[in-house]
């Protein structure tokens, strides 16, 4: 435990001596990232620095709504061809085609949205081409 700074003695000088004694007995030795250059020196200062750093260690994310469709449509697509049933992938179809109509009425905020509603019959002729003989019944 730190002694308490002597009276009389300047502040400077006794922080000083507590660094330096601890310095000796190398208690700065073990700190992680010791010997290391400073993370994020070479970047430019942005005011929201923290923001960004705690998300990254989050992993959170954050995408302009238009993006976030884009990246939901995409998933949405990925899921119906590893569908197990046409049910399932008009299921998945239907309810993403219902929020990108939804998002062409009112567009959202954010870059252009450059989607269109998926065609059912396409995707699941591409689904119908990946599937195995015989396990291609729409209502499995």
């Amino acid at each position: 435990m730190t002694e308490r700074k002597p009276p009389g003695m300047d502040f400077e000088t006794w922080a000083d001596r507590q660094i330096r004694a601890a310095e000796q007995r190398g208690d700065f030795k073990e700190l992680a990232g010791f010997g290391k250059p400073l993370p994020g020196l070479a970047t430019p200062y942005h005011e929201d620095w923290w923001i960004k750093e705690k998300m990254h260690r989050e992993q959170i994310s954050f995408l302009p709504p238009a993006l976030a469709l884009r990246k939901e449509a995409e998933d949405a697509l990925e899921a119906a061809h590893r569908a197990p049933s046409e049910r399932v992938v008009r299921r998945i179809l239907a309810e993403i085609n219902e929020k990108i109509e939804a998002a062409l009425r009112m567009p959202p905020a954010g870059p252009p949205l450059n989607l269109r509603p998926f065609d059912a019959d396409e995707v699941l002729r591409t689904w119908r081409e990946r599937q195995p003989d015989g396990a291609t019944s729409p209502d499995s």
